[in-house]
Formats: structure tokens, sequence, C-alpha cells
């Protein structure tokens, strides 16, 4: 039976040669042919590329990895492995940290979310009975501050938007909201999902956000070696102060958009 070409996840790869568990790729591919793994080796410094080289080697239908030359951060190496999954019609595109906080299983939960009639879920890491989720305190709660204010900023109801865990069904909007570089670094997060707010906006699709799901992990554990550090905050709060203005100035609303419908109706 060949490989049905339904789901990619795009794994943004920087130095993370001692933390890429790759037997646990393999092993996740081998139980289900449905899913493909596109690995961004984001211009390493050690010996991730070979790492993933022998990954696809081990699976090529299913395991393939794209060489940056330089290390461009993680928003760049994110949206080289989507527009390489949409230009191979993958129906359902999402992308996954490295080291497997989120557990690989959850993939096939998210998969079952969207086959459902949704477009995006999102992994949420909401700490409640029954659920691992295992943070440090200090990050729990400049998270949550951060999440309150992406949440006024989109006007969403959302949880948490940097869980490093999502997946969206391959349309229109998705490809135009990939189709040009973010303009932020650390949040990309949150400018994605503006930009699909925007598009489908201007779509005149009533309701879209009714397709948007937040799935709460069973389980998570912050991995040692994680590349985000404390100052880290501090730049991503300068960077939804850049956002703000994009989405809630009119007219650099109007011109975003049109660089994004611009763009994508090019492709």
């Amino acid at each position: 039976m060949g490989i049905v070409r339904k789901t990619a996840i795009v794994v943004p790869c920087y130095n993370e040669e001692k933390r890429l568990k790759a037997n646990e790729f393999l092993s996740f591919a081998s139980r289900d042919k449905s899913v493909s793994f596109i690995f961004v080796n984001d211009g390493s410094t050690d010996a991730t590329s070979g790492v993933l080289r022998k990954l696809a080697e081990a699976n090529p239908a299913q395991c393939s990895s794209i060489e940056l030359v330089k290390n461009s951060g993680k928003a760049e190496a994110v949206r080289t492995g989507f527009l390489r999954a949409i230009s191979e019609k993958f129906d359902y595109i999402g992308f996954w940290d490295a080291d497997l906080a989120t557990p690989l299983a959850c993939v096939s939960d998210f998969v079952s979310i969207i086959d459902s009639g949704k477009d995006l879920v999102i992994g949420s890491r909401v700490k409640l009975l029954g659920r691992d989720i295992q943070r440090r305190l200090a990050r729990h709660y400049l998270g949550r501050f951060f999440a309150t204010v992406v949440s006024l900023l989109l006007k969403l109801p959302v949880y948490d938007t940097q869980c490093g865990a999502k997946l969206f069904r391959r349309n229109a909007s998705l490809e135009a909201a990939m189709s040009v570089p973010f303009h932020v670094k650390w949040t990309f997060d949150v400018e994605l999902i503006g930009r699909l707010s925007l598009l489908e906006e201007a779509s005149g699709r009533p309701g879209f956000q009714k397709a948007w799901v937040e799935f709460p992990l069973p389980s998570w554990e912050e991995v040692r070696g994680s590349k985000v550090r404390g100052k880290d905050f501090m730049r991503s709060g300068v960077e939804l102060l850049r956002l703000a203005s994009f989405f809630y100035t009119a007219r650099a609303r109007e011109k975003y958009l049109r660089s994004l419908l611009r763009k994508g109706s090019s492709r």
C-alpha cells in the first residue's frame, strides 16, 4: 500500500543534534503512513545536518529535509517548510518542535479534529486535572501575561499562541499567509494567526473562528536546552507593539493585507 500524502509536519531544527529524537519520528512514521515530516535545518553549526540526512535515508517516503545555508530563525524555517508542503499539495500542514515537548501521539488527535471540519488546531498547555504539563513556574506566569495581551491584540479568546504544535488545513488563506516572510521573529505564531484573521475577513467568510480549536495537550514537558531565554519575552513585547501597528492602524492594515493578497495570488 502506497503512502497517503495527507498530513505534513514541518520540524524546524537549529543545533538539534543532541535533542532530536530521530527514533521517535521514525517509529511514528512507520505506524501512520498518512503523516510525513519535513525537517528544516536552519543553518545549524553542529551535526544536525547529518542526523537529518540519516532520517531521510531511513524513510525517504515520509521524511525529507531542507537545508538553509544560514540561520534565518524559526519563523522563516517554518515558512520554508510550509511552502514545500503547499507545493506538494498536502491536505493538512502543521509544525512541531524538534525536542518533542509535545508528544508525537498528539498529531493523531490534531488530525482527527481537522477531519471533523476544523481549519486550525492549536496545542494549548493548560494545567488541568489529569493533564501532565511540566513547565517552570516563572515561564508559566510570564506566558499567562503574554497570552492575555495577545488575546486582546487578536481579539480572540486564545489561551496559548506560543505552543510549538499547530496544524492547519491547506486553503487559500493559509497559502496567502505563508506567501511573504514574517515581520517578527519571536512572535511569528501571533502574526500568522493575525494574518489568517485578516485574510478570512477579507474573503467575507463569517464565523471563520468557529473552525479554529485549541486542544488542551495531555502532556507537555519543558525540555532542557531550549533556545528561548528570559530576555526573549522582552523582545516579544516589542514585536507585539509592531504587530499592533499592522492590525490596528487602518492604513497600515490595508497595506499589510494587500501585500498578502498580491503575493498569494501570484503563486
